[in-house]
């Protein structure tokens, strides 16, 4: 008898008739299992990044309540209240190393509250925080995004009909000022103090162009002087009223007796 085996596979044949060696094998790990691991992993840190935003839309919301219970024990008696003060209080409610390490542009410099302001006839406060959120994802080149946070406070001075005209321009104003600024970063608010020798301080001219007189405030100095690129005063001590300036935000109607500024009031 022959001994004959049938083969286990079938064998494929060509067109001209001879045996392939070749078989096709599938593969274990198709297109769509491929895809599909990144996509997840993207989702994920999209989930993460959506809950970041939120944590962060929270702290700035309590930050905020916050400032506005400072700005209302403050305000029987200031009667404004100081956005550079309202910052520093969200920031300090928060924590600073909480925002330096969160996804917030800037850090703890990223909130910015020059918008608030205050009535000093109603004592209503209008507080808003601004800041702006990256995108975890710079492949594609989304800018970051911007949230504004804004709440309405009463300060402890009573009730009195009439609220905080929403129309109503905030302009920003000093203790001592003569006029009124629209722009918070106007570079007269700005004082960039800097230290001269005294020797020197007939032949300097502020920015204007004036000359620089001694202060009534601090007595003559010895060898250095302090002065500002807008100011026609040099100081002799560092710590003297007249280098330290609070900026107030009110409103636009309650500026009064104060004129425009010659930079950024027109």
């Amino acid at each position: 008898m022959n001994n004959y085996r049938f083969p286990s596979k079938p064998v494929k044949y060509s067109k001209s008739g001879k045996a392939s060696v070749f078989a096709p094998v599938k593969g274990s790990v198709t297109v769509e299992a491929a895809m599909a691991v990144p996509i997840f992993f993207f989702a994920v840190i999209c989930l993460f990044y959506l809950m970041e935003i939120t944590a962060v839309q929270t702290a700035v919301r309590c930050g905020l309540q916050y400032a506005g219970k400072e700005a209302a024990q403050e305000g029987y008696i200031k009667k404004a209240i100081s956005p550079a003060e309202i910052e520093s209080d969200v920031v300090n409610a928060i924590g600073a190393g909480r925002l330096e390490r969160s996804i917030v542009v800037g850090g703890s410099g990223g909130i910015d509250c020059s918008g608030s302001k205050m009535s000093a006839r109603t004592g209503i406060a209008e507080l808003q925080a601004v800041y702006h959120v990256r995108v975890p994802v710079p492949m594609f080149g989304i800018p970051p995004i911007t949230y504004k946070e804004h709440m309405r406070v009463k300060t402890w001075s009573g009730y009195e009909r009439g609220g905080l005209a929403e129309d109503n321009e905030t302009v920003y104003i000093t203790e001592t000022g003569v006029v009124y600024h629209k722009d918070y970063h106007c570079t007269y608010l700005d004082l960039s103090i800097r230290m001269v020798p005294a020797s020197q301080i007939e032949t300097l001219r502020n920015k204007s162009g004036g000359k620089y007189h001694a202060c009534e405030r601090c007595k003559n100095g010895g060898g250095g002087v302090y002065i500002t690129n807008y100011g026609d005063r040099y100081h002799s001590s560092l710590s003297c009223s007249g280098l330290k300036r609070t900026v107030y935000a009110v409103p636009l109607s309650e500026a009064v007796g104060k004129g425009a500024c010659s930079k950024c009031g027109r």
